[in-house]
Formats: C-alpha cells, sequence, structure tokens
C-alpha cells in the first residue's frame, strides 16, 4: 500500500489533467462546447475498464502490480499517440448537418480520446478490485489525486501552452508505473521500459504535432489566407491562445456597424484572435482621425449623454475605449477578463495603439465584468457592452451552449442599479436574420426593467440596426422627446434603421437596410405587448430572456422548427440550427451506444456470482450514484462562477473542492458498515444542497467585494461539507458489495461509470431547459432513490 496509494495519486492526477488539457485543445480546434464531448470519453474510459476487469479478473488479479504498471505505462503513451491522432481526423462539426460522414468522425474522434482514460481507470478499478478490504482509502487517493491533477494542469497552462503542459502529465503516469512496477519487475527493467517509452514520446514531441490545428472555418485560418498576411505574436494560458495578426499589403480595417454611407476609412489594425477566433482589433492610433467612430451604431449613445463617465466591459483590443475617448468621455473604466490581451495593448503594442490603456481618463481593470460591477461602488453615465464574439460564430451557431452570464435579466439588473440617473446602458450585437439575437437582448432588456418595478419599460427603450449589428439602449427614466429627435437624426443622416423607439411609428421602420417585412419592429412590438408569451410559442427560435439559473443567451434552438429547417437545408437552412446544440445530443447518443457494447453488453455475457436479486439492487444503486453527483458537481461550478468572478477560478476551485473534500468523506466512511450511514449522508447532501439553493445567490450578492483569495478560501469551505458528504454513498456500497457479493466490484465501478458517461451531456441538456436549479432538484431525487435501494441491503 505505500507504493499503490501514491501511484494511484499520480494516475488520477495525470488523469484529471488530460480531461482538463484535451476541453482546453478542442475549444483552440473547434469549439467550446466539446467540453461534454471530452467529460463523457472519460468516464466512458473509466465504465469500459470495470467491464473490462469483470471479464478477465481470473487472470489479472494474480498479476495485480504487473497490470496496473503496464496500464500505467499504456496511459503514458497513448496520451501522446492519441493526442496526435485526434488532431488528424477530419471532423468538421460545421458540416454535421449535411454530411453524413461527419456523424462517423465524430464518433472516431470520441473513441481515439477514450484510449487513454481506459489505462488509467484500469489502474484504479482493479485496485478498487484486488484490495477491496481497503477501498475507501483507495477512492481517498483517487480523488484527492484528481483534485490535484485539476489545480495543477491549469497552473501548468499558465507556464507553458498546452502542447507543452501534456508532458507534465505523462511525467506522472511515468512515475506511477515506475511506483507500481518495483516489487515485480528490478529497478533496472523498470527503468528501461520507461525510458524506451520516454524515447518514443520525445520523438512525437520533436516535430510540432503537439501544436492545436486550428479549424479552417474559424476566423484566424481564415485571416491568414489574405496576401501577406501572418502571425506576429502568439501567447496562451487556459484564458486563451492569442494570436496577433498582421497583413501589410491588405491592411485590416474592422468596424463593426459602420454605416454604408460613411466617408472615413478606419486605420489599419491589428487582429486578435482568441482560441482562432473572436477577434479583437488594436487600432493604429497616433492622433489620427477617428470619425469614422461616430458613424458606427455603438456611437448612438454618446449623443445622449455629455462628456459621460463611461464603463466599457469587455474592452479588449481598446477599439471601444477609444469610442468613448473619441466622444469626449471624461473618464473610462476598462473592464476586461484576459490579463493577456491588456498585456498586449498596453506594453508589447503600447505605441502601435497610441498608449489608449494608459491614457490619463482611462482605468484599467482585470476580471470578470459581472464581477466588477458587483462589486463596484461607483455609478456611470453610460455602461458599454461591444461585440464580444466574431460575426461567424455567432451565425454559424457555435455558441449555443456557451453560458454567458453577460447577457442575463439579473446582469442587466446590475447594470442599470449602477447608472446615475438619466444614466444608459448600450448593448451592441451582430444582427442574425432571422432575427434572433436581437429579440432576446430586448425581451431580457424589458423582463429586467419589469423586475425592478418599472410600470411601461416602453418609454426606456431603444434599439436601432446597420446592415449587420443592432444597439440596444436601456435607461434608467424615460427618453425625452429631445432624445427621440436626436435618435431619428443619427439613424437618418447614417442610414441606420430604426427598429424601436417610444411612440415609433410603423412607417419610421425598415426605410434603409430593407428585410422583407419590419421583422424586428413587429417583434418588439409584440415583445412589449400584453402577451409576449404567445409571441415566444409561435416564434420559430428561443427567444425568452435568459436568466442567471439559464444562461444560455446564445441558445436559439426549438427542436418544433428541426423538420422544418431541415427540410430547408440544401437552400441555405442548415445555417439556422444551433449546431453545437446538436453535438451534443449526437454525444449523448454515442455515450449511450458506446457505453452499452463497452460496458453493458460485456458485463451481461459473464457468468454472475452472487445472490438472487442482489445485482439488481447494487447495480442500481451505483448507476444513480453516477447520474447524481456529476449532475451536482455540474451545477455547482456553475453557480460560483458568478461569486468567483472568473470561469478558470470556479473550474479549479469547485471541481477540486468536490474531489479532494468528496476523497476525505471516502476516508472517514471506512468506519461506518450497514444501511444507516448512506441515509445519513444523502440526508446531509440533500439538506446541505437544498440550503444552498437558497442561500448562496443573497450570500454571494454580500461577499463578492471581498478579495480574489478570501472568495478563493470561502468558496472552498463552502464546497467542503457538501462535497464530503457525496465522497461517502460510493465507498459505502462498495463495503457491502464486498460482503454480499464480492464478484460485483468491477460491475460497480463499470455501471457507475457508464451512468457518469450519460450525466455529463444530460446534465448540460437539462440545465438549458430546466435550469441548473432544477438539474440539483433532480440530482437529489436521484440520491434519494439511491438511499431507498440501499434499505434493502
Amino acid at each position: 500500500m505505500r507504493r499503490l496509494l501514491p501511484a494511484i495519486v499520480l494516475v488520477s492526477a495525470a488523469a484529471i489533467g488530460y480531461e482538463i488539457l484535451l476541453m482546453r485543445v478542442l475549444s483552440i480546434v473547434q469549439w467550446h462546447h466539446f467540453a461534454y464531448m471530452i467529460i463523457s470519453l472519460a468516464l466512458l474510459g473509466y465504465g469500459a475498464s470495470g467491464t473490462f476487469i469483470a471479464v478477465f479478473r481470473d487472470v489479472l488479479e494474480p498479476r495485480f502490480e504487473t497490470v496496473f504498471s503496464a496500464s500505467a505505462l499504456l496511459f503514458a503513451v497513448t496520451m501522446i499517440l492519441c493526442f496526435v491522432t485526434g488532431q488528424s481526423v477530419p471532423f468538421n462539426a460545421l458540416e454535421i448537418i449535411w454530411d453524413p460522414w461527419q456523424w462517423l468522425n465524430l464518433g472516431v474522434l470520441y473513441l481515439v480520446f477514450f484510449i487513454p482514460f481506459f489505462f488509467a481507470a484500469c489502474c484504479i478499478g482493479l485496485a478498487l478490485t484486488c484490495r477491496h478490504v481497503v477501498a475507501s482509502r483507495i477512492y481517498f487517493a483517487d480523488l484527492v489525486g484528481a483534485g490535484a491533477g485539476a489545480v495543477l494542469i491549469i497552473v501548468a497552462m499558465f507556464a507553458v501552452p498546452p502542447g507543452g503542459a501534456i508532458f507534465v502529465l505523462v511525467g506522472f503516469a511515468l512515475a506511477a508505473a515506475i511506483l507500481s512496477g518495483v516489487k515485480r519487475l528490478s529497478y533496472r527493467a523498470c527503468l528501461l521500459t520507461v525510458a524506451a517509452a520516454a524515447s518514443m514520446v520525445g520523438t512525437v514531441a520533436s516535430g510540432d504535432w503537439l501544436w492545436p490545428r486550428i479549424s479552417e472555418y474559424k476566423g484566424l485560418s481564415q485571416a491568414l489566407e489574405v496576401v501577406d498576411a501572418r502571425r506576429m505574436l502568439e501567447t496562451s494560458s487556459p484564458l486563451g491562445l492569442l494570436t496577433v495578426v498582421e497583413s501589410p499589403t491588405v491592411p485590416l480595417h474592422h468596424a463593426p456597424g459602420l454605416s454604408l454611407a460613411t466617408r472615413h476609412m478606419p486605420p489599419d489594425q491589428l487582429g486578435v484572435f482568441t482560441d482562432g477566433d473572436a477577434m479583437s482589433a488594436i487600432t493604429k492610433y497616433a492622433g489620427n482621425d477617428l470619425a469614422y467612430l461616430g458613424d458606427v451604431t455603438s456611437a448612438l449613445p454618446f449623443q445622449l449623454v455629455d462628456k459621460p463617465n463611461v464603463l466599457v466591459l469587455g474592452a479588449g483590443g481598446g477599439t471601444d475605449v477609444l469610442l468613448a475617448l473619441h466622444h469626449g468621455a471624461t473618464r473610462v473604466d476598462a473592464v476586461e477578463l484576459n490579463p493577456q490581451i491588456v498585456e498586449l495593448v498596453a506594453r508589447t503594442f503600447a505605441d502601435y495603439a497610441g498608449r489608449v490603456y494608459t491614457a490619463p481618463q482611462v482605468n484599467v481593470h482585470i476580471g470578470e465584468a459581472r464581477g466588477f460591477i458587483m462589486r463596484s461602488g461607483r455609478r456611470f453615465d453610460l455602461i458599454h457592452i461591444g461585440l464580444l464574439d466574431s460575426f461567424g460564430a455567432a451565425g454559424a451557431g457555435v455558441q449555443a451552449l456557451n453560458e454567458s452570464y453577460l447577457y442575463t435579466v439579473e446582469a442587466l439588473q446590475h447594470y442599470l442599479e449602477h447608472l446615475d440617473r438619466g444614466g444608459i446602458l448600450s448593448i451592441t450585437r451582430w444582427l442574425k436574420l432571422p432575427p434572433r439575437d436581437s429579440l432576446k437582448l430586448f425581451a431580457t432588456a424589458i423582463e429586467s426593467l419589469r423586475r425592478a418595478g418599472v410600470g411601461n419599460p416602453a418609454d426606456r427603450l431603444v434599439m436601432i440596426r446597420s446592415w449587420n449589428t443592432t444597439t440596444l439602449l436601456v435607461r434608467n427614466e424615460a427618453f425625452a422627446p429631445a432624445d427621440i429627435d436626436a435618435i431619428r437624426e443619427f439613424a437618418r443622416s447614417r442610414s441606420f434603421d430604426t427598429v424601436y423607439y417610444p411612440q415609433m411609428p410603423a412607417t419610421e421602420a425598415n426605410r434603409f437596410n430593407q428585410l422583407q417585412e419590419a421583422y424586428l419592429y413587429d417583434a418588439a412590438v409584440g415583445l412589449l405587448g400584453d402577451e409576449p408569451e404567445s409571441l415566444f410559442a409561435r416564434y420559430k427560435f428561443h427567444i425568452e430572456p435568459a436568466t442567471d439559473d439559464r444562461p444560455y443567451f446564445f441558445r436559439f434552438f426549438k427542436w418544433g422548427s428541426l423538420n422544418e429547417i431541415l427540410e430547408l437545408r440544401e437552400r441555405g437552412g442548415a445555417g439556422l440550427i444551433e449546431w453545437g446544440y446538436l453535438v451534443v445530443v449526437a454525444t449523448l447518443l454515442q455515450a449511450i451506444v458506446a457505453g452499452t457494447l463497452l460496458i453493458l453488453l460485456p458485463l451481461l455475457s459473464i457468468e454472475r456470482r452472487w445472490p438472487p436479486g442482489a445485482g439488481a439492487r447494487l447495480g442500481s444503486y451505483f448507476f444513480l450514484l453516477g447520474l447524481a453527483f456529476l449532475f451536482i458537481e455540474i451545477a455547482f461550478i456553475q453557480k460560483f462562477i458568478l461569486f468567483l468572478s472568473h470561469p478558470l477560478y470556479s473550474v479549479a476551485v469547485v471541481l477540486a473542492g468536490f474531489l479532494v473534500f468528496a476523497g476525505l468523506g471516502s476516508a472517514f466512511s471506512s468506519r461506518f458498515r450497514g444501511r444507516t450511514p448512506v441515509a445519513l449522508a444523502v440526508g446531509a447532501i440533500a439538506a446541505i444542497s437544498l440550503l444552498y439553493l437558497f442561500a448562496l445567490p443573497p450570500l454571494f450578492g454580500r461577499l463578492i467585494g471581498l478579495p480574489d483569495a478570501m472568495r478563493i478560501m470561502l468558496s472552498a469551505g463552502l464546497v467542503a461539507p457538501l462535497a464530503f458528504c457525496m465522497g461517502m454513498p460510493f465507498p459505502l456500497g462498495l463495503q457491502r458489495a464486498g460482503d454480499i457479493a464480492p464478484g460485483f466490484i468491477p460491475w460497480a465501478w463499470g455501471i457507475n461509470g457508464f451512468a457518469s458517461v450519460l450525466s455529463a451531456a444530460l446534465a448540460s441538456l437539462l440545465a438549458i431547459e430546466i435550469g441548473f436549479s432544477g438539474v440539483l432538484l433532480l440530482a437529489l431525487g436521484l440520491y434519494a432513490a439511491a438511499a431507498v435501494v440501499a434499505r434493502a441491503w
């Protein structure tokens, strides 16, 4: 046990680290929502390993140390090989609607990345099977190692790019192979074997195979096709792979929402791409003419406020800061999540950007937008949110499952609360046709005003549009007649269309950039009417307001519209489908098929050696635990994003906290036996979860102003009691299985893994439909059902 437990810690740390690393890499190569596929892949490997051990137990158990060492070694080797192989699979998610081969490629990708997790899980599953007497200690080592790995890989990715971070994980796995193999093999044999594996890994690493190969359909790939375009600089962190692109021959001129009637040309710019997409521009500025910034839709609020105090959320390359300075802002507070982008503008390209981030009126803050504004005690004349995503990503539906707390009802309420009297919230979005983003944002603004007690939201809303953007204004008081005159003149002189303003006649809509009908105006009037629910129901896309409990602003997919859109796919209708949503549905279906083939069917084919009825009770117990644990974990990761003001902190702190404290709960559970501890643990899980469901939002609101370190420690402390209790039911079940049916332990590992495979994608789909609170309540129901099953023991 002196060597086994440290080896398990190392393997578990490498496995969870590899899982997070693949999430990061696929966000770069493809898009964000592949994270759910990676979670399912990892858990499929864990489930399949249980089946493998159950089928070949008689062969594996006498050779425990040798098989453990070999599995750890194969885990190290396949991490590299599958990382390289996976990037060569010709999967293009954008073609998944009309090209059946892409479903096959997705399945191949699924199985390629499954292999390393299978070998890692064989180590853990075999230890639980062959040493089930100390199952709680093994489970403790597994969870603590995983928690440590979650933190270590994020720290490693700050120091080295993803292709380099993988070697940290390979080192962990090789060390585990040596630790576990020295008893059966000589030190020399172990070292020679590991040296051979390391040599092979080094050969692969000597090329550029480990560098992420970005999809040719992402903005970066397309920008590099421009004449003489080149990468000037590339830097990486867990927050994103930043690539700065320059084209001296055909300079970038990025000005979303620029009037077609303008007489002004934007200056040359550098493009800054995050993960190969979501471009932000660094504008060349040396006191030159920025008149073009008066001819974009986002310039509208500056016609209504004089010398404003401005807050820019999502400052990026600094264009929106220049917009504010150009219009005479007396002070600009610029908030940016990624410190690397600030470093580029403020230092690396400071002379090129005209030192905009060090201008006397400008104060730059690094942090998440919601967290900053909830901590801020200041008020502003104008809060400005520009375009934070690319036009291609917005139009392709790749963001359907991206959680965004920037555009929820509660977010808009916070923004409005931080406006001075007469202050304006301005949000610019890409214009999608048929309209989606713009209407969902308009509906969200209406709901936020109504929740704030505003009796007539119609007096406080204005929206205009260009050929490719819309800008929404929300004021904390009614727009005056003089404001309406200024809005109309601004739009008319720049050939912008007014979508809505108070008492706007229908004849003012759809005049310049004409659509077939005045869709936006008609829908805006309907949303402000007495029965917006009827519009929500009949509209072809999901435009109900996003909330903090369901923060999927970019989700517009409706199942009821699927058949109609599929019939139009050969005429361009495929672009109307939020294919990111369908990829996760496909992941769930493939997980069911793969889990059935690799886990359940092989299990059912082997001889059962336990009392009648024991298998059904134990199997259902571990299946329910597999679903419930991940449901709660995912729900709480989301709930802590707002409090920690950073998605990265939430993943690291909450995931590590759940794993480490669940491991402590597992170790503590070895003191108990019988059915009572399961019931007590489940009761405690339910009580703490329900308490947190109602208590956390107001608690977070009061404490969000604390320093980062204190909020991280407080979050870990809040996670601890819940995770501690959640760590107990699984080892308690293993103890009972060891008493009444020792042969069932690998089955328990496999069945629990199969359930977890389903829960990763299922939790995300359910969160869209019923919210994170609904997922949490469902998980408690599953835990309660598991406790009922345990009583039958």
